[in-house]
């Protein structure tokens, strides 16, 4: 696959992963099995990425905390473990998500869509979104609704799949586009299970684009953090003073 392009049918999967009703049915469909396909398919690895963001989260001593596109809890459970002294809110708008993260023990959660959060201005001094702002209708749109819902001076932490640079690139490729989808469909007994995940990585915003678009929507000093050679990304970045 040369380095910039993606199937026609792949690009057809990524514009339909951002697709509101798209992202509801497959997570609807996948819940019961989510939590097993994603510890299978990154090897485990996604216990270490989430160890790390909350190590980041607890650094800012918050006391108020938005989990956006929560879907199961992981993110959420880990941030209330490790920020004890915190509220911790995980918000999504598909309710089998949200149902299995109340099982596993999320105390306090909320249906909404990421672009249209139902929170009053500044209400959060950290908002997080882990592998859910590249599936999200508008990135703009969610950024700029994450931007109004903290507090002065308030932080944000996006977790997000990244492509690595060669040569450990041609080989995730590879993994993306032809293993992963397969393995996905056989732990979620679900067909089309991720086969947009490839695509979609491929396309979405990363490193100094991510950056930029931080900036174009509300905030400041936006950082990034390569993860396991690049293959996630963990950017943080401050409500911009023009929010205020």
């Amino acid at each position: 696959m040369p380095e910039n392009s993606i199937s026609d049918e792949s690009a057809v999967m990524q514009a339909r992963s951002r697709h509101p009703e798209f992202v509801e049915r497959l997570f609807s469909t996948i819940s019961a099995r989510y939590d097993l396909a994603n510890h299978v398919l990154s090897g485990g690895l996604d216990f270490l990425w989430r160890r790390r963001a909350t190590r980041v989260v607890r650094r800012w001593s918050p006391h108020r905390v938005l989990d956006v596109a929560t879907g199961t809890g992981d993110l959420a459970l880990a941030l209330q473990l490790a920020c004890p002294e915190a509220e911790v809110i995980g918000t999504d708008f598909c309710e089998p998500m949200l149902a299995r993260a109340r099982e596993k023990g999320l105390v306090k959660t909320v249906r909404a869509d990421a672009c249209a959060l139902p929170f009053r201005d500044g209400e959060f001094d950290v908002v997080t979104v882990a592998f859910g702002l590249r599936n999200m209708e508008s990135w703009s749109g969610a950024l700029l609704e994450m931007a109004r819902i903290l507090s002065a001076g308030g932080h944000l932490l996006i977790l997000d799949f990244s492509m690595p640079a060669a040569p450990l690139r041609g080989v995730y490729r590879l993994y993306l586009h032809s293993l992963l989808p397969r393995l996905a469909a056989f732990l979620t007994q679900e067909k089309s299970a991720y086969a947009y995940l490839g695509a979609s990585i491929e396309q979405f915003p990363q490193g100094d684009t991510m950056c930029a678009l931080l900036l174009r929507n509300g905030f400041d000093e936006p950082r990034c953090e390569r993860l396991s050679g690049g293959i996630v990304s963990l950017y943080t970045a401050r409500r911009a003073p023009q929010q205020l």
